[in-house]
């Protein structure tokens, strides 16, 4: 086994949970740290990151990963984990504090209380001449479009059947796990362009790609109902913002609410922003640490992968004396490359697996002996082959 320490660098405040599983015996962790094997990060930009040659993996606390340059990360052999759920109940629990600013003026209504001057008349009385200009509709039976039904959107169409909302669902990559967590009343629809024009409400609930950006654009709004309300707590950038500020001003949506402020949507009537305030629990925070801290810790101890943007899972229980963990490019015989290497220099495989995804494939080997240099630096110099990395 390792006998050292594995050094971590944080990049952010992260939940001091997540030293139930990285304990002062194996792990190093600061924000000062040189030379990582490990980082953690919430919300830092990490694009133009310059990657040391330690460096085996990136934990993110949290399901974003739009900030990871996870190309770069993947031909450097730095698996990058997020912690997908981990958050899923904050989000939830915003969804309804969203779903009442989009219907009633509310925002509105307290601006308005706050900024009261008293007058004529106090406030208690004043506010029943004011009151219905902050008015709007009730969510009850109206229908409610959810779009991402992951771990988060699974939540929020359970919540809409519960608050007497009729819900329709889209997702075009809908897992068998997510599938069971959804009530048996949502509505599945097929395509997206179904759903645009069924519903009254639409909340957004998928993770930021290249097929998902600006998904919500001027075509996207053309199909929606007149005066449709519109929640974002996913990403901002899957909202096209010239679209929907155009929507906004020419009524075709009624209420904007986002969880994305940008310099142009806080000064927009009708638009509700708030900080990025989606996962900001206590628990949602401490969830996604200890999620992350598991995933680092298994991977740099075990060389196992779960919940990796960017590699295939891959968990295998360990035997033997060694382990040897080798990331390569999902090419034609790779293994049969690398299996007479073992062979040559006697080294006995008692137990082996190799998963792909993608562009890339992940292999690990238990031995029954310890790795020879010469093993090692062979199987570094295969062509294709992106780390290798053996624990003993």
């Amino acid at each position: 086994m390792y006998q050292g320490k594995y050094k971590v660098k944080t990049l952010n405040h992260i939940s001091p949970v997540c030293r139930e599983v990285l304990v002062d015996e194996r792990y190093e962790m600061a924000d000062d740290i040189q030379a990582p094997d490990a980082i953690f990060v919430r919300a830092t930009n990490m694009l133009d990151y310059d990657f040391n040659p330690e460096l085996k993996c990136i934990a993110r606390a949290g399901i974003g990963v739009n900030t990871i340059p996870l190309e770069r990360c993947s031909e450097s052999g730095i698996v990058v984990f997020n912690s997908p759920g981990g958050n899923a109940n904050g989000v939830k629990e915003l969804f309804l504090f969203g779903i009442s600013m989009a219907s009633r003026d509310i925002l509105g209504g307290m601006r308005w209380v706050y900024g009261y001057q008293d007058g004529q008349m106090p406030v208690d009385v004043a506010m029943e001449q004011v009151k219905k200009q902050f008015a709007g509709p009730e969510y009850y039976t109206k229908r409610l479009g959810v779009i991402g039904m992951g771990n988060v959107g699974s939540l929020v169409a359970n919540i809409g059947i519960d608050l007497g909302m009729k819900v329709m669902g889209y997702d075009p990559y809908l897992s068998v796990d997510a599938a069971w967590k959804i009530s048996r009343h949502v509505e599945r629809v097929p395509d997206l362009g179904t759903l645009l024009r069924a519903c009254d409400y639409i909340t957004i609930h998928t993770p930021l790609t290249a097929e998902t950006r600006d998904m919500i654009d001027a075509d996207a709004i053309a199909k929606m109902k007149d005066g449709v309300r519109i929640i974002n707590y996913a990403r901002g950038e899957i909202v096209n913002e010239d679209a929907i500020l155009d929507a906004l001003e020419k009524g075709k949506v009624a209420r904007f609410v986002t969880d994305f402020p940008t310099a142009r949507n806080v000064k927009v009537k009708n638009v509700v922003a708030t900080p990025h305030l989606g996962g900001t629990t206590v628990e949602s925070e401490a969830n996604c640490a200890i999620m992350a801290a598991r995933e680092m810790d298994d991977y740099l101890r075990n060389g196992n992968i779960k919940n990796s943007v960017n590699m295939p899972t891959l968990v295998l229980e360990r035997t033997g004396i060694a382990r040897i963990c080798i990331i390569h490019r999902n090419l034609p015989g790779m293994l049969t490359t690398i299996m007479p290497i073992f062979a040559r220099d006697g080294v006995n495989i008692e137990n082996m697996t190799n998963k792909s995804a993608g562009a890339y494939a992940y292999s690990v080997f238990d031995v029954n002996c310890a790795i020879p240099e010469s093993v090692r630096e062979q199987l570094r110099a295969v062509d294709g082959v992106l780390r290798v990395r053996v624990l003993d």
